[in-house]
């Protein structure tokens, strides 16, 4: 009787289980559809501007711009400000562990080469890491579950602006990369400096014959809107793509989740159906045994 107690118990547990994840499961697929029409409508955008000022850079020639510089002295020891991309809630599947490991791996590495790593965190998940690491945060980033881009500009103003002062002498980003529904991907990219993002943009592109541009006003004004610009749609597409793929990654775990549920309600409802009936025997044989023996 006990047995049948605790399986009884058990199963209206998990049946309990199964509402809240498939509620959260309804959530995040609100949230992933509402959330995929911005990455989708924002990344052609972030894409083009790189191309084209990629091709503007290359057409005028030998340009210099503080968001262009190189280290010039490779043997120094470097100071990197890298921005990890964390969600505030778990039950994400491995969307933060695969961002955490990738950016712990980004640190070692550069800590390896003699570095050292200014670490921007958003999210709470990434901070509670890290502090656990007992690695310092120079700055928690807070941002709304729908990253605005005033929220985002803000952040990148102020990795610009250090960058310029010489106080970095690379600026990453770590965080998930919305590649499609099924696919999501945990990297580590390089927003600062751009020489080497748009030479790396350029050599990622089919070979073409570049555009012949008049300018109006100068090139350099251009230049000093549109490599700053291209900063900050850089990090915020980055924001955008870790919400999206957090959504999703959190819809597909609630939804396994619920599956299990049901496979374990339906395993729970075997065992109980299979213990009660073996009582209901029990009980069946020790009546006629009753019987026989008053008999007798």
């Amino acid at each position: 009787m006990a047995n049948l107690r605790s399986l009884v118990k058990r199963r209206k547990a998990v049946r309990n289980i199964r509402k809240i994840t498939k509620t959260m499961q309804l959530i995040a697929t609100a949230k992933f559809q509402k959330s995929l029409k911005r990455a989708v409508g924002t990344k052609p955008y972030t894409q083009k501007i790189r191309e084209m000022v990629a091709e503007l850079a290359a057409s005028v020639g030998d340009v210099e711009h503080p968001l262009l510089r190189r280290p010039t002295d490779d043997s120094r020891k470097k100071l990197i400000a890298l921005l990890v991309i964390t969600s505030n809630r778990g039950l994400a599947g491995a969307y933060n562990g695969s961002v955490l490991r990738g950016a712990a791996a980004f640190i070692r590495e550069q800590e390896a080469a003699g570095n050292k790593v200014d670490l921007f965190v958003t999210g709470k998940k990434g901070g509670s890491y890290f502090q656990f690491q007992r690695r310092p945060i120079t700055k928690r980033v807070e941002v709304s579950d729908q990253p605005a881009f005033a929220e985002v500009e803000a952040t990148a103003n102020q990795l610009i602006d250090d960058f310029v002062a010489g106080k970095y002498d690379s600026v990453h980003v770590a965080f998930m990369n919305f590649v499609s529904a099924s696919t999501q991907k945990a990297t580590v990219a390089a927003v600062l400096p751009l020489a080497g993002v748009l030479k790396d943009q350029k050599a990622g592109d089919k070979p073409q014959k570049l555009a012949i541009y008049e300018f109006s006003p100068d090139p350099k004004s251009l230049l000093d809107v549109l490599l700053p610009q291209t900063v900050r749609t850089a990090i915020f597409q980055a924001y955008i793509d870790a919400t999206t793929s957090e959504h999703v990654m959190r819809m597909v775990a609630m939804k396994s989740a619920t599956d299990n549920a049901d496979k374990m309600v339906k395993t729970l409802t075997m065992r109980y159906n299979r213990a009660r009936q073996s009582q209901i025997t029990t009980e069946l044989s020790e009546i006629m045994g009753g019987v026989e023996a008053m008999k007798a």
